[in-house]
């Protein structure tokens, strides 16, 4: 088997097979990250591939429609990968069922509400956010990659990340003060689908000063009864017994969903 290796980059690997699919996969994942069309330059130190390797790779994504190249010779996301998003939120119904929640929760007075999901093993996306209406706002932004080891979303991602095994104590709520922005606290919960499997995790964040203990008793409240109406909602189980805060909640998302 043919090996390729690049000085610094680490012991040689092979290129055919399931390791040539994992270093295509490491640019799809470069320009993701970045905050714009990426140079073949720029691919090689994100990737630690030689440039020889990455046009080969390159041109099997074009084909695909997951990666284009722009007339500048840079390279973005293709619309495969825009496609792929949205048949993602097709296939779970996210969007129908998690942003009128979030909506719920901001009409409601908390802070502001987002939904996010793993990205790979180190980071989180917010694939849905609703801003609350204060003058001071976290920033957080739909499309957003943030890390998974801190923040109380991430946190739950991680915690819940096999599923929700059925037991009735588990503890639901999360909460960071300061983890990822010292100015900033954010308290989170999971959704789950059917089998109990973790689709995500709906957060409330905001500035620091606004998260009281008064505040965050409040907020984990309706946290709570959000999170039981989204999961039911996409079909998944849920440890509370309690229904009645949820049942106002899925009273007034179903209005939501049904205005034009």
């Amino acid at each position: 088997m043919a090996l390729e290796s690049k000085p610094g980059a680490g012991a040689a690997t092979p290129v055919d097979g399931v390791a040539a699919v994992d270093r295509a996969l490491k640019i799809v994942y470069a320009i993701e990250k970045a905050s714009g069309p990426l140079s073949l330059a720029d691919l090689a130190r994100a990737t630690g591939l030689y440039k020889s390797t990455l046009l080969r790779l390159i041109a099997s994504l074009e084909r695909g429609g997951l990666v284009v190249r722009r007339p500048d010779q840079r390279y973005g996301l293709g619309p495969l990968a825009f496609r792929l998003g949205r048949a993602f939120e097709t296939n779970y119904h996210l969007r129908e069922c998690v942003v009128p929640v979030l909506e719920w929760l901001v009409a409601n007075g908390t802070e502001s509400s987002s939904f996010h999901v793993r990205h790979g093993d180190d980071a989180r996306l917010c694939l849905f956010r609703v801003d609350s209406p204060h003058a001071t706002l976290d920033r957080v932004r739909a499309g957003d990659l943030l890390p998974m080891d801190r923040g109380a979303p991430g946190r739950v991602l991680r915690t819940f990340r096999a599923g929700w095994g059925g037991h009735p104590n588990v503890q639901l709520m999360s909460r960071s003060i300061g983890e990822r922005d010292p100015a900033c606290g954010a308290l989170s919960c999971p959704v789950f689908g059917p089998g109990g499997e973790l689709l995500g995790a709906i957060s409330l964040s905001g500035p620091l000063e606004r998260f009281t203990g008064a505040r965050i008793d409040e907020m984990s409240r309706l946290l709570l009864a959000a999170a039981e109406t989204a999961s039911r909602a996409l079909g998944g189980p849920w440890p509370s017994t309690s229904r009645r805060g949820a049942g106002r909640i899925q009273a007034r998302a179903g209005k939501m969903m049904e205005q034009p």
